[in-house]
């Protein structure tokens, strides 16, 4: 992509809408081919925009989903002890003996998402998303040091595996916790605000063509209206298209007190935040 304007049009081509700042931090980070950390309330659409830059880029997208207990077999890459075993097994019978080195060959090396973008041998580098990486352990965090400061894997028993072309990396977090500063400074980083309701707007109109303009541009001021609650959950851009979506299932065109409560659970997500929103809109009513 030749500028931020280019990663804006070519995104914008595949129905993900981003502002300046995601548009640059988006350019600079495949310019310098530096690993990108999205942060943002949850729902903003920080795995959306890998996904997207996938599309954009027509490249292979690779998710690594993480979450507690997370390990290096599990992201990075695993022996196959099933094919080890068969393989000594097969040796006896031929009265044969295997040693490590015939045991641990790339042949029983099984990729796993990260392992799998760094052999990556296409003509263009895969969009690698490694997803909610503040879900993860802190001490997963230091095992993907050297692939994001290198984009190389180092394997004990064969040796370093680097990227011929770096794949483009995106990790999203919730800022569930505070992550590790060198995992920081390895990466570029950009926060991700909730959009203002005109562009709210202009995004669900994207994800759900069939809903009509006045439901689109009312369901997107009364989510912003009801962000200002004191919510445990506060809907995002991905409860705001299910709720459109909902509405337009519904045949509903305009919205309604009644469509509102009859479809509260595609943004209230507890109890709690149900009847703070319903209060909401029996407050609203004249």
């Amino acid at each position: 992509m030749k500028d931020a304007s280019d990663v804006r049009a070519r995104l914008d081509a595949v129905d993900y809408l981003v502002d300046d700042g995601l548009a640059m931090a988006v350019f600079l980070a495949l310019r310098l081919g530096k690993p990108l950390l999205l942060e943002g309330e949850p729902g903003v659409g920080k795995t959306a925009a890998a996904k997207a830059l996938a599309l954009a880029l027509r490249t292979p997208f690779i998710r690594l989903q993480c979450y507690e207990g997370l390990t290096a077999g599990e992201a990075l890459y695993e022996w196959n002890y099933q094919r080890q075993l068969l393989a000594i097994r097969l040796a006896e019978a031929k009265q044969e003996k295997l040693s490590d080195a015939d045991l641990f060959t790339a042949e029983f090396l099984q990729e796993r998402p990260i392992l799998r973008a760094v052999r990556h041998a296409g003509p263009t580098p895969p969009v690698l998303l490694i997803d909610e990486i503040d879900r993860a352990d802190d001490e997963f965090e230091a095992l993907l040091f050297e692939f994001l400061g290198e984009a190389a894997i180092t394997v004990p028993e064969l040796g370093t595996f680097t990227a011929l072309r770096p794949p483009v990396v995106v990790l999203t977090s919730n800022r569930s916790r505070d992550l590790h500063d060198a995992l920081r400074r390895r990466c570029l980083y950009h926060w991700i605000e909730f959009p203002a309701p005109a562009r709210a707007a202009e995004i669900v109109r994207r994800s759900v063509p069939g809903a009509t303009e006045p439901l689109i541009r009312s369901a997107a001021e009364f989510i912003g209206r009801v962000r200002g609650l004191e919510l445990d959950k506060a809907p995002g851009l991905a409860e705001t298209i299910d709720w459109v979506s909902a509405l337009s299932a519904l045949g509903v065109t305009d919205l309604t007190d009644a469509a509102v409560i009859g479809t509260l659970g595609t943004i209230a997500k507890t109890p709690d935040d149900r009847a703070a929103v319903a209060l909401a809109v029996h407050q609203e009513t004249p």
